[in-house]
């Protein structure tokens, strides 16, 4: 099969995992969804729904993609945008006037935050965690690629206060950590360990001993972190998807997994939350 013959592929009906939380405010018009990595076009190591350009993966595929993802929404391929991660805690403020619908000419953040209709805002990941925000009566949505680096350095802390200075209130906003590498399988070293004790001691909890008795080696629990960081930021309404990217090869991409086996190559899944 020809690469023309796949993006001309009937898309099937995407089945994004969503979250409790924000599907509560469905009536608000607000939209999400988690994507796993099925229902695209891509294929090999991409199979199938791969979002991320930088992947390595041919551009056109990944375009249609995007297009099926953005349909989903009901959004113009070029309403649904992505943000230059580089797992910082950057946050941009998506306006009219600084609105890019262009890939390559996109923002260098990890998170974005925005009141515009008709925009969906979209995280890439294959391992670290997106998490969605939401405050219904304000109408500020936002989008967080929360790795270890910009969870430590505070990336949902921003998008909180980027979306309080929108007009939202912290105890009205809603945020979902969709699926992400679970304990279980994030075992990290002793220095790893060392930046969060430095950071607050209480974080230590984050952290179980190896599994297997690796001396030096423990396992992080990157979504608690975040649960955690944002009750301290006053966000009440939060929920933990829970499924572990690494371990579930069939629905999801990690870059974990594709170390394991000497993969270079792996895909990227996208989270969506958008304002109708």
């Amino acid at each position: 099969m020809t690469h023309s013959d796949s993006v001309s592929k009937p898309a099937p009906i995407l089945s994004p995992v969503l979250s409790p939380v924000l599907s509560r405010l469905d009536p608000a018009g607000i939209q999400h969804g988690f994507f796993t990595r099925m229902g695209g076009v891509s294929a090999g190591v991409y199979d199938s729904l791969n979002c991320g350009y930088g992947s390595g993966d041919d551009a056109a595929l990944v375009r249609e993609n995007r297009r099926r993802v953005a349909a989903h929404f009901g959004l113009a391929a070029p309403h649904l945008i992505t943000a230059y991660q580089h797992h910082s805690a950057l946050v941009t403020v998506v306006t009219p006037e600084n609105l890019w619908r262009d890939p390559a000419a996109a923002a260098k953040a990890d998170a974005m935050v925005t009141t515009m209709p008709g925009i969906g805002l979209g995280i890439l990941t294959a391992d670290c965690a997106p998490v969605l925000f939401a405050d219904a009566e304000s109408r500020v949505i936002a989008a967080a690629h929360a790795g270890w680096r910009g969870a430590l350095a505070g990336i949902t802390d921003q998008v909180v206060d980027s979306m309080c200075r929108l007009g939202a209130r912290r105890e009205s906003i809603h945020a979902a950590i969709g699926p992400c590498i679970a304990q279980a399988s994030y075992e990290v070293g002793a220095d790893f360990l060392a930046h969060f004790v430095t950071a607050h001691p209480l974080n230590e909890r984050f952290f179980i001993p190896s599994l297997v008795g690796k001396p030096g080696h423990y396992h992080f629990a990157l979504a608690a972190y975040l649960a955690a960081r944002l009750s301290a930021a006053g966000v009440n309404h939060v929920s933990i998807q829970g499924d572990d990217t690494a371990a579930l090869p069939g629905q999801y991409f990690s870059w974990r997994r594709s170390c394991w086996e000497n993969q270079p190559l792996y895909g990227r899944m996208i989270a969506v939350i958008a304002l109708a």
